[in-house]
């Protein structure tokens, strides 16, 4: 682990946003870790670092409006843009699914950023690659503060990770024993 992704990591301890314990993820698969990024948004001096840590990342991606999924991405969405001086939207939840609201629109051709809080399957920032298509813009690029995937989530734009980790996720019927004897707990992202 490079001295960047420990610092990212120590962040993340510190501020208690990486618990321990059992965990339902939005997934809906089981793990002993999760991201409880709320922690984090909270300190926005944290928030403000890892988004520099984040940035240098970026660079090769021109973009002129980020696009982050609620609840989320909300925080680190917003700084992202602050700090780039970018354009800032955000997808929310209508009828389970993620959709643009309050007016917001998209040029044609317009380049848009996903910037997520954590990835684990990936099923927002589909979701709002497809927004992004269907309101004429253009998606280039996902970035992301933690990919629990360690790489393995594929998009069909470049995915940027600022911490790329591997916990073990399983399948509800298919828990090890050690997981199966901690009370479940669904802290919400």
């Amino acid at each position: 682990m490079d001295t960047n992704q420990q610092e990212v990591l120590d962040i993340f301890t510190r501020t208690g946003a990486l618990l321990r314990g059992h965990f339902v993820l939005r997934s809906g698969l089981h793990s002993g870790h999760y991201f409880q990024c709320a922690q984090v948004c909270q300190h926005m001096d944290a928030m403000e670092r890892l988004t520099t840590l984040l940035l240098p990342k970026l660079r090769e991606h021109k973009f002129d409006t980020v696009l982050a999924p609620a609840m989320g991405g909300l925080v680190i969405g917003q700084e992202v843009a602050r700090q780039t001086k970018s354009r800032y939207v955000f997808a929310e939840k209508e009828n389970n699914t993620l959709v643009l609201r309050r007016g917001f629109k998209f040029a044609p051709g317009e380049r848009v950023l996903v910037v997520e809080d954590v990835v684990t399957r990936g099923g927002r920032v589909i979701e709002c690659l497809n927004i992004i298509r269907q309101a004429g813009g253009t998606p280039v690029a996902v970035a992301m503060l933690v990919d629990r995937s360690a790489g393995s989530v594929r998009f069909d734009v470049p995915t940027i990770a600022l911490l790329e980790l591997s916990f073990p996720t399983y399948e509800a019927d298919k828990l090890p024993p050690e997981l199966s004897a901690l009370p479940v707990q669904k802290p919400g992202s």
